[in-house]
């Protein structure tokens, strides 16, 4: 994994962000009965790729410029949108973790997602790559001079305590399924690790790597704790819970391994990819596991002086 401050940043943003923060609100969509003429002009005007087909205040399709062309190419322009729609489509849920929409759209390569609110079951707006991008610049540009600060604060709290060996604890408690919170607990740590001085690049390893850790607790058990050991020249942190276990370490260990069920995996939650970037964001890491008693995952990363 590429560690530099830049991709640090970026990489910590897409956990911290929900896919609300990035979609565009106000969707431009069409009804089923909307002629595929139609369709052309809206395109058009709104210099836009594709829209969602709504019936009910709920998506029932999507059309693209692709679907648009094939269209016109076989001679029914006149026809109608649910005769050329993609009805086989993925939506994301507004509250998710912005990397969620990004994994999918690695995977599924996608033009846009519509954006669901999952309580209401309504469409809530769209999310496109761009979204994405402009989102994840704006973030970087805000965030830019208030990280500044804290990156060159004149003292550290270890520098300040007079003692042989100090350890800070730091304890959070995680409930199992309860994805619209999923990331909140690692913000916390995120914000108290650079409330004692901890390098924005450190404290970014130790971000992606909890929420990593974090989503596997709420995803696979019925809750758990991340109990985070800050020193002085190491953070060690400890993601436990009293889950079903993992059978085969090493598999899990493999990129692209996912024991998640359906229903996880359409929320674009189970991956496969949770272990291996916590080991790629961390100096040291390892897994005790026992079926049916659950999991101790402890991971280390050293503090730059």
């Amino acid at each position: 994994m590429n560690h530099s401050p830049s991709s640090l940043k970026i990489q910590e943003l897409a956990y911290e962000l929900k896919i609300e923060d990035a979609m565009s609100a106000g969707v431009i969509t069409v009804s089923p009965e909307s002629t595929m003429a139609d369709v052309r002009e809206i395109l058009k005007q709104q210099r836009i790729s594709g829209l969602p087909v709504m019936e009910d205040n709920r998506p029932v399709g999507m059309i693209s410029m692709e679907n648009l062309i094939k269209c016109i190419l076989a001679g029914g322009i006149e026809n109608l949108a649910k005769d050329n729609m993609t009805k086989k489509f993925e939506s994301v849920y507004a509250h998710e973790p912005l990397i969620l929409a990004i994994r999918k759209f690695e995977k599924l390569r996608y033009g846009r997602f519509p954006v669901l609110d999952q309580k209401a079951g309504k469409l809530a707006g769209i999310l496109t790559k761009g979204d994405i991008i402009k989102c994840l610049l704006k973030k970087l540009e805000k965030d830019y001079h208030r990280e500044e600060l804290q990156r060159y604060r004149a003292s550290h709290i270890f520098e300040d305590l007079r003692s042989d060996e100090t350890t800070i604890l730091l304890n959070y408690n995680i409930k199992g399924g309860d994805h619209e919170v999923a990331g909140e607990q690692s913000g916390y740590l995120k914000t108290s690790l650079l409330r004692l001085g901890i390098h924005p690049v450190v404290t970014r390893r130790v971000t992606i790597a909890a929420c990593e850790a974090e989503m596997n607790i709420i995803i696979y058990t019925e809750g758990g704790q991340l109990v985070a050991s800050v020193g002085k020249d190491v953070i060690k942190v400890n993601s436990v819970d009293h889950g079903p276990g993992i059978a085969d370490i090493e598999k899990a260990m493999q990129p692209g391994y996912s024991t998640a069920p359906d229903w996880v995996r359409e929320m674009g939650f189970g991956a496969g990819m949770g272990l291996p970037n916590i080991k790629d964001c961390t100096d040291r890491m390892k897994i005790d596991s026992e079926l049916g008693k659950g999991t101790n995952l402890e991971f280390v990363v050293n503090v730059a002086r």
